[in-house]
């Protein structure tokens, strides 16, 4: 099974990869951490990716899909793998096919979670995290007894700063501008299905494994 998961933050898709890699024994595939493995083996790649770093600059597409195309041609991507951040443009989602084209394989489907916007800036704004203990809280799914104060050592909670209102907004509306061309992308080439990310986790489980069978 060859996967691509996109969903905005808050959408649960972490929850969401966890379960797909377990059900399908999939590698789960993060450009994070194809980051840190290079640089902390010191491959070439990585330390071309370091550089740009270093200047707080955005690794170039070209390089991030070196890095991914290197890494599926590990072993364990022999019978699949759930990408996840990656591809992040249209120009990335063409070298990705490119290079299974050259593999011989193509992607099962695009897991597109949906979740209501309104219901996203709920979700990201309320959690409140304890300052003494790390125990964290939702004000609206997961309150404490005694507002701001934390139901197990008693510590204050707080907020943190990308939780922030403003942020939360600036957040979902860079997730928008950004991931809108490629889900057009991959909804033209027909392997994205959209998920409907509210509800309870085994619901939307059900979904996604649903339409992965059919894509089997």
């Amino acid at each position: 099974m060859r996967i691509v998961l996109l969903g905005p933050p808050g959408a649960g898709k972490g929850t969401q990869a966890a379960k797909i890699i377990e059900e399908y024994s999939v590698p789960h595939i993060s450009t994070g951490d194809i980051f840190r493995k290079n640089l902390k083996e010191g491959t070439p790649l990585g330390i071309k990716a370091k550089g740009y770093m270093d200047q707080g600059l955005l690794v170039p597409d070209e390089l991030v899909v070196d890095l991914v195309k290197d890494r599926l041609l590990e072993e364990d991507c022999k019978d699949g793998f759930m990408l996840d951040g990656f591809p992040r443009t249209v120009l990335q989602a063409e070298s990705l096919e490119e290079e299974l084209t050259r593999l011989g394989q193509t992607l099962n489907a695009v897991i597109n979670i949906n979740v209501d916007a309104e219901l996203l800036f709920k979700r990201l704004t309320g959690r409140r995290i304890c300052k003494s203990c790390g125990a964290t809280y939702h004000v609206y799914f997961n309150p404490t007894k005694s507002e701001g104060i934390c139901d197990k050592c008693g510590g204050e909670l707080y907020q943190r700063d990308d939780d922030q209102e403003a942020t939360v907004k600036k957040r979902l509306e860079v997730y928008q501008e950004q991931t809108q061309p490629l889900i057009d992308y991959y909804k033209n080439k027909g392997t994205l299905v959209d998920i409907d990310g509210v509800g309870e986790i085994d619901d939307v489980f059900s979904q996604i494994s649903a339409s992965l069978q059919e894509r089997a």
